[in-house]
């Protein structure tokens, strides 16, 4: 087993962290041309990692003083932890090695709220913190991610040459840009995975709804594989027509009917719940796919609710064409509301918090390398760039008039899923946006009423200009 060198060999860039995204990472940033200094806190997994790469321009530091001692000036460090208290372990035994100039980046999934007050500390040492949003999976570190950095822009133009090198490519640019200062890159990464909870239960709805149709798993995946060569054509609805095409090695079953249909999940679902609820901003598609996910959880629950609870007696009767034409639109138009929820929070944060966020910027990162990369993802950098105002995304004219076409087979599809009682919550979910939405009028003039009468919250008029604010002495209730 070959040993970390100990001379001043003035590695490019370092990286800090050696699990399965911090390696594919390194190996990206060496196949680039960079000489990359890596360090993981157990000694054993850096030796390990530089011996089985003895061909590459890597150097191993068991220590993070003779890390920091093998990078050339200003560093360039990269860190690739766990979100939460490691970070902030990391940087406690960093910030004492480092110099006015240096540059940290977290390349991990941190609360943007973090990212701000790391940033606010190691500013106030005359270093350069950048919080940078990764997205791609284990493929993506290693053949090229959707990159989102924010931070100073000193950081990003130190960073870029570098991060523009390892990004995904499509049509010859880079998937990589400076989101803006503070939390922003981390903010977006996290409003991106939202969006992906939001995908992967549509997807997994649609799913449900073949199955229970009769569809086996074979024939679900020639659905999948052909609804990718179309509109719905995504890295999500590929890799979902191949994880039904995978057999189990031991039974030769499907490997989809064995695997227990209890999810997980790391928490950026929630953070963005929380973000969204904080500057009042419906996301209900997230909502739906991260209550989901939990009620998934709790399967014992489930499981004695199956036996104890009806269900309805008889389901709408139509023909697989016809249920799978439906479903086609339906999934397309609920996914398109999934988007417009995200990028409608991306909008509020970017006046909350003054980031000016460019949304055909954002969509156009995301169109290669992350895993919510799809085709209508051109569609939507088009949308905003064309119009930077763009108030929503469903107002946008292509979008709309899709949503138009797509509206009949979405209600059917909703309809008879809850006819059959099978569970849709973020089909039905995304349809309710839709039609709240378009609605001119709500039913909250009532809630008004009926906050004013039990806590004297007072309303506005419909024939008082806005802003004014009325009272009523309501009759009093008797027990």
């Amino acid at each position: 087993m070959s040993t970390p060198s100990t001379a001043p060999v003035h590695c490019d860039v370092g990286l800090i962290g050696l699990a399965v995204m911090g390696q594919n990472l390194v190996l990206n940033l060496e196949s680039r041309g960079f000489r990359v200094g890596v360090y993981n806190r157990t000694p054993a997994t850096t030796l390990d990692f530089v011996a089985a790469n003895p061909q590459r321009r890597l150097v191993g530091s068991t220590s993070l003083r003779e890390f920091v001692a093998l990078l050339a000036r200003p560093r360039r460090i990269l860190v690739m932890v766990k979100a939460g208290a490691a970070v902030d372990a990391v940087l406690d035994e960093l910030l004492p090695l480092l110099e006015p100039g240096d540059i940290v980046a977290d390349c991990g999934n941190s609360l943007f709220t973090d990212t701000a007050r790391r940033e606010q500390r190691l500013s106030a040492a005359g270093l350069i913190y950048m919080g940078i949003g990764v997205s791609g999976g284990e493929e993506g570190a290693r053949k090229g991610p959707s990159i989102m950095p924010g931070g100073p822009l000193q950081g990003w133009d130190a960073l870029r040459p570098m991060l523009e090198a390892i990004a995904a490519r499509v049509e010859g640019e880079p998937c990589v840009a400076h989101i803006g200062p503070g939390g922003a890159g981390h903010f977006v990464k996290m409003v991106h995975n939202g969006i992906e909870y939001g995908d992967m239960q549509l997807i997994g709805e649609a799913y449900q709804l073949m199955r229970a149709s009769g569809m086996t798993a074979p024939e679900m995946a020639e659905v999948f594989s052909r609804w990718n060569e179309g509109p719905l054509q995504s890295y999500l609805i590929e890799i979902t027509a191949r994880a039904l095409e995978q057999r189990d090695a031991d039974t030769g079953a499907p490997l989809v009917d064995l695997i227990l249909d209890k999810a997980g999940q790391k928490g950026t679902g929630r953070w963005t719940l929380a973000a969204a609820a904080e500057m009042a901003v419906p996301v209900s598609v997230i909502q739906a796919a991260v209550e989901a996910r939990i009620l998934s959880a709790r399967r014992g629950l489930r499981l004695r609710a199956a036996g104890l609870l009806p269900g309805p007696r008889t389901g709408p009767k139509v023909t697989r064409d016809v249920l799978l034409a439906r479903l086609h639109d339906a999934l397309y138009a609920s996914k398109v509301v999934s988007y417009a929820q995200g990028l409608d929070l991306l909008s509020e944060a970017s006046r909350t918090h003054g980031w000016n966020l460019d949304l055909g910027t954002i969509a156009a990162l995301w169109r290669g390398g992350c895993i919510i990369r799809a085709r209508f993802l051109g569609l939507i950098t088009e949308a905003f760039r064309s119009d930077p105002g763009l108030e929503n995304l469903l107002l946008a004219d292509r979008f709309r008039e899709a949503l138009a076409r797509c509206q009949d087979a979405w209600r059917e599809t909703v309809a008879d899923a809850m006819l059959g009682g099978q569970p849709v919550p973020a089909f039905a979910a995304a349809l309710a946006y839709h039609d709240g939405l378009r609605s001119a009028r709500l039913p909250a003039n009532l809630l008004q009423a009926q906050r004013d009468y039990f806590g004297a919250h007072t309303y506005e008029r419909v024939d008082r200009p806005e802003g004014q604010s009325f009272h009523t002495t309501w009759p009093e209730v008797i027990d």
